[in-house]
């Protein structure tokens, strides 16, 4: 993401979206009745409809809309803004319920009346240094699944299941491509995605095998890949890869690292009743005595608060812990850190000392 152009007087932000991950960052940064002004393409009627001269062409339109609803898909890197139409061309009608569809390259101009300052972090997270490209390889004796690291978690690929050589039956000869078309797929997601690490993950010795393969048939793919450990297999594994020192080193400072780091902590402080609460109610009467030292909200509550309709009494505890010089920290739920989180309400926050005995 680029900021083109930022007054702090006006509420006024102009952004460029630069890759797929800003659209989850935007979705997290805008509210209900913001006002966003972006390009869009509307499908206008010409004709009468007699004798069918009627015919429906699409125009493009620069307009403005009022935030009513943001959709944000993951798995289609779709982001939808719906809104009643407060200005554009004098052929559009004002006032009535519009969806910009954000795409790469795309600019939005984004007014608000007040802007978090978790939000302004937001979008200068967004502004920094891209991701790596890291593919996370979790290979089972005759299983292997393959996922891409995001900002807000991973995004499942594909698996496959194939042929290995039995042990057990030595006589039994078999055609045991697996670590070889394993490879193979590696080869062709490299190639595809431009990756910068591959992390291969294994519950037992299975990837000691597979690593030969990789020798004899792709070594210029080896210095690519770090192998870990993992005690589960397929999306379970997924997320304990994700806590692993190798995604760390890849990583280095990634806000993922840190957000499950955070939740760690506050299920640690929570277990021995130290400095933690979870609970909108509990989260509210700490803020109302100035005591969050940090805040975690996961993305899940905040989409469902504002789906019904009840998002201020959350708005109103993040301006409180703003205002008391606390941190507020948006945790996806797509990584098993934010669903435990998720879990426990969504909400939490760690103190700064201890609330009750």
């Amino acid at each position: 993401m680029r900021i083109l152009k930022d007054n702090q007087k006006r509420g006024e932000v102009l952004v460029k979206v630069t890759t797929l991950d800003d659209l989850w960052y935007l979705s997290q940064v805008l509210d209900k009745h913001d006002f966003v002004t972006g390009d869009t393409v509307r499908k206008i009627k010409l004709g009468n409809g007699e004798e069918g001269k009627t015919q429906i062409i699409k125009k493009h339109a620069r307009i403005t809309v009022e935030v009513e609803k943001v959709e944000f898909h993951k798995y289609t890197n779709a982001l939808r803004i719906n809104g009643k139409i407060k200005e554009g061309p004098e052929d559009v009608q004002r006032g009535a319920f519009h969806t910009i569809n954000v795409e790469e390259n795309d600019t939005l101009l984004i007014v608000k009346e007040h802007w978090h300052k978790y939000q302004r972090d937001k979008l200068k997270e967004a502004c920094k240094e891209k991701l790596p490209k890291i593919l996370i390889c979790v290979l089972e004796r005759k299983e292997v699944s393959f996922a891409l690291l995001k900002r807000y978690g991973y995004e499942y690929i594909s698996d496959f299941e194939g042929e290995v050589q039995e042990k057990a039956f030595p006589n039994i000869k078999k055609d045991a491509t697996f670590y070889a078309d394993i490879v193979k797929r590696l080869q062709e997601y490299d190639q595809r995605y431009k990756l910068d690490k591959l992390i291969v993950a294994s519950p037992a010795f299975w990837k000691e095998e597979f690593n030969k393969e990789v020798v004899k048939r792709a070594p210029d793919l080896k210095k690519k890949i770090l192998y870990t450990v993992c005690h589960t297999t397929g999306k379970s594994a997924m997320h304990e890869v994700l806590k692993s020192d190798e995604i760390k080193k890849a990583l280095k400072d990634e806000r993922i690292i840190e957000e499950i780091q955070l939740v760690q902590e506050v299920f640690k402080e929570i277990a021995k009743n130290g400095n933690a609460v979870y609970g909108m109610r509990e989260v509210q009467e700490a803020a109302d005595i100035g005591a969050i030292k940090i805040l975690l909200v996961t993305d899940e509550l905040i989409q469902q608060l504002r789906q019904s309709e009840s998002y201020e009494p959350l708005d109103n505890i993040m301006k409180t812990v703003e205002a008391a010089g606390g941190e507020i920290h948006i945790i996806t739920a797509e990584h098993q850190a934010g669903q435990e989180l998720q879990g426990i309400t969504g909400i939490a926050a760690i103190t700064r000392y201890k609330i009750k005995e």
